[in-house]
This record gives structure tokens, sequence and C-alpha cells, in this order.
């Protein structure tokens, strides 16, 4: 069981020091739009994942006009008080450390916290590009795998010296084969690998995704899904073989597994070019329920649910299942955001949930 007991945000966002303490399991944060809800959840997802949900960018997440960050919190975990504290300031490396020992490497906090987040623009995942479908496949990946995370990590670093020695060969003209050749073949075993762990993984995920489709769609809609890479077919030294000339002249690596993609399909067509917006929505929830439901069985603990204004898009009746899923029949911690206290109160009287709402105000 991992449970997050309190945090300490200074100089994040729009928060200039502010400390929240958290007494139940379920935690409603409610206030005016533009006051701080989604960046306490951001902040909550930091301490899971050493990064910004929302921002790719550290410096974008200090408060205007300072000149760094910090966020302590005190998660139990498994009946052991673990305190966190990072740091960040521009220009110097980011600490991450837990219980007064800092952490060599950022990857390997990984998975240590689990947690799924739900925001409004998630969407994206939906009717985005690939790389939408393959960063929320990682990032169920990485939390349950850190052989899978070093892997991917190294998989990308060659990934973009490929790219740029591609970029060079065609600025200056020259057939610099032999440092490519060396480049392919050390991406080969990354590659393989991460390949492979996506093909066993998506044989658990996608089967439950349809699951929990069904259930909350409550219609005879025939969905599917599969995972889609060119590596089912073909060796990934083979791909690069046929795809050079294409590469050479787009100087870029158009062949990998950085290209797979998650393919979703509605009564047999696509299902992103025909599904209605309550369809999109009901299969992004499935996909969050899904990662949430694996992370759970992998780690052996409920992972934290952040949900950032998910009144908005689920009915009463789907918005009750929801809760009563994470809540009660999981035992998940649950922190969920909403402008209207009311509304937030009436959710857990009617599920008889024992939880309390926090009020953010300027």
């Amino acid at each position: 069981m991992v449970r997050l007991r309190n945090i300490t945000i200074t100089q994040f966002k729009n928060y200039s020091f502010q400390r929240f303490d958290f007494n139940k399991n379920v935690i409603g944060i409610c206030g005016l739009n533009g006051i701080g809800k989604t960046n306490l959840l951001d902040a909550i997802y930091y301490c899971c994942f050493t990064k910004s949900y929302f921002t790719s960018s550290d410096s974008m997440n200090i408060e205007n006009g300072k000149d760094g960050f910090r966020i302590e919190a005190l998660f139990d975990k498994e009946n052991i008080n673990q305190q966190l504290i990072c740091v960040y300031k521009p220009q110097t490396k980011k600490e991450f450390s837990i219980n007064d020992v800092l952490y060599e490497k950022l990857s390997k906090h990984i998975g240590q916290f689990t947690c799924v987040m739900i925001a409004p623009d998630d969407i994206s995942i939906i009717t985005g590009t690939s790389e939408e479908r393959r960063k929320y496949l990682d990032s169920i990946l990485c939390q349950i795998d850190a052989d899978y995370l070093q892997q991917l990590i190294l998989y990308n670093k060659l990934l973009q010296q490929r790219n740029s020695l591609l970029k060079t060969m065609a600025q200056k003209q020259s057939n610099d084969f032999a440092v490519l050749d060396i480049i392919n073949h050390q991406m080969i075993a990354p590659c393989n690998h991460i390949f492979e762990k996506r093909t066993a993984f998506t044989k658990q995920l996608l089967p439950l995704i349809v699951h929990h489709y069904n259930q909350i769609a409550n219609n005879h809609e025939i969905i599917s899904a599969q995972y889609h890479s060119k590596l089912t077919e073909h060796s990934f030294q083979d791909l690069l073989k046929q795809n050079l000339e294409k590469d050479l002249m787009l100087q870029r690596s158009n062949i990998g597994i950085h290209k797979d993609d998650l393919i979703f399909s509605l009564n047999g067509e696509p299902f992103k070019n025909i599904a209605s917006q309550g369809q999109r929505k009901s299969l992004l929830f499935a996909m969050k329920l899904a990662a949430f439901e694996l992370l759970k069985s992998h780690k052996g603990f409920a992972p934290i649910l952040l949900l950032d204004d998910v009144f908005e898009k689920l009915d009463e009746e789907r918005m009750h299942n929801l809760l009563k899923w994470v809540c009660i029949e999981n035992d998940g911690q649950v922190f969920i955001t909403d402008t209207h206290k009311s509304r937030l109160e009436s959710s857990f009287q009617a599920l008889h949930i024992d939880g309390e709402i926090i009020e953010i105000s300027k």
C-alpha cells in the first residue's frame, strides 16, 4: 500500500510556499479555475516521475521571478515512511533524495511510487499521433520494469546520435557509413528488447482496455485493439537496410520502435476517425483504468490516481462507477479536482466514502 501523507511546495508554478496534509484515501481538491488545483496534482505527479505531467522544461515549473523550486513529500509505503525531497535550479543538476539518500540517476526513482494521471488534454492519446500512445504505453512499462526503462533511455540516446549523423552526412555530403554501421549495431539489442517487452505486455494490456471500454460504454459496440510494429514482420537489421536511402534523404530515422503504435478500431473502422466525443472519452478512461489495474497487479499495490477536472467529462453514473472501482474495490488513494465543493461532497456521500475536501484559495 502506498499513501501520500503530506506535500510541501516551494516556488513551484503558482505556489510560493504551501503545505498540504492528506489524512484520507480519497481527497477532493476544490477551488476556482486558475487557483492551483492542477498544479497541486502536478507536484504530486512530479514526486512520482521526477518530471511534470504537463511541461517538458523544468524551468517552466519555477514560480515567476524565482530562481528554482523545491518539493518535499512524505509517503507511507507498506507502513514505512519515505521522505522525498526534490530541488531544482537552472544550470545545476536536479536533485532527488529518499530519506536523505541522493539518487545518482533519476531513472532509479521511477516505479517507487506508481501513479496514473487523467487530465483534460489526455484526449490527444486517442486523437493525436502515435507518439502520444507510445508515451502512454511506456509510462506503464517504465514503472513496472526498471530494465525496460534503461533500454528505452539507451535506444533514444542512440536514435538521437543516428539522426544527428544523418543530418551531418547530408550537410557535408560525406559517406561516413562506418560510424552509421556502429550506431546501427548498437541499436539492435535495445530495439529488440523493447519490442519483445511491448509485444508481451500489450497481450495483457489491450484485452483489459477493451474490457473496461465495454463496461464504461455499456453498449454492444465492437471495439478491437492491436500493437502495430514493423518489427513484427521484419528484423531491425533488415529494416535499417531497406530504409537507408529514405533515411539519408530525409535526414532522420524512419524505422524502429520509435514508430510503433496502438491501433484501435470501432465496428471495423479506425476508431479516431469515426468515434464520437463520448466514445473517445470512454476509450481514454478505459486505457487509464487498464494502466491502473496492471500497475497494481505487477507492483502489488494500487497506484496513486490523479483525476483532474473529470466531472466535466463523465456523467454522474460513470463517475460513481469510477470512484467505486478505484476507491472501494481497489483500495487506491485518489486525488480529485473540481470547481464545485458540493459535487465532491455528494459523490462521496453517495458511495459512503470517508474522504476529505481541501479548499484552495488565493
